[in-house]
Formats: structure tokens, sequence, C-alpha cells
């Protein structure tokens, strides 16, 4: 299983892209987080936001069509994309995505 991230300057945002993932059975789960406040340097200079997270949970084999669909449809000219391997997931969770993602219309 995968956990990736992306952060949106509103809610609706990252909402409505929570749900084209779970609803493509991209992503078994998307969890929106937030506000957080965001510092980073952007074209030169330190800029503060408050963004909100979408967090992502998927499948090996859904990563990669996972990430094209929110890169390609992300408002941010260079969307945060980060994605790490969990090492331990439950049993009975690791099932229950694994059953949602099947029955996914792609």
């Amino acid at each position: 299983m995968f956990i990736a991230w992306t952060t949106f300057a509103t809610r609706a945002e990252a909402e409505k892209l929570a749900a084209e993932v779970v609803t493509l059975g991209l992503a078994a789960c998307a969890q929106v987080e937030g506000p957080i406040v965001s510092l980073y340097r952007w074209e030169g200079r330190v800029e503060r936001s408050e963004e909100y997270r979408l967090c992502l949970k998927c499948l090996p084999d859904k990563l990669a069509p996972l990430e094209q669909h929110v890169l390609a449809h992300h408002p941010y000219a260079t969307p945060e994309w980060l994605a790490v391997r969990v090492d331990r997931v439950g049993e009975k969770y690791l099932c229950w995505a694994g059953a949602n993602l099947s029955n996914s219309p792609l």
C-alpha cells in the first residue's frame, strides 16, 4: 500500500479531487485535513499559505494512474506530490482496500 499527499488552496478543491479519485477507483480512501500552514520558497520569496492537505491511500498498481490523474487535474502550476510505501498495513484494512479498488470502473 502507498500513502500519497498533495495540497490545495481551498477545501472545495481538495474534496473535489478526493471524490474523483475514489469514484474512479484510483484511491481506496481520501482524507482532507486542514487548514494547515505551509511555508515555502516560491519565485525567490518565502511564502506563507493556508492550505488543505489531501491524503490518499492506494495499492501499488494504482499509484501511477493516481499520480497522473492528480497532476493532470491539480490547479497548482507545481503541485506537491509525495508518495511513500507503507511497511505495515492491518490485514483487514488491506483486504478492504483491495476489494474496493478491484471494483473500480477503470
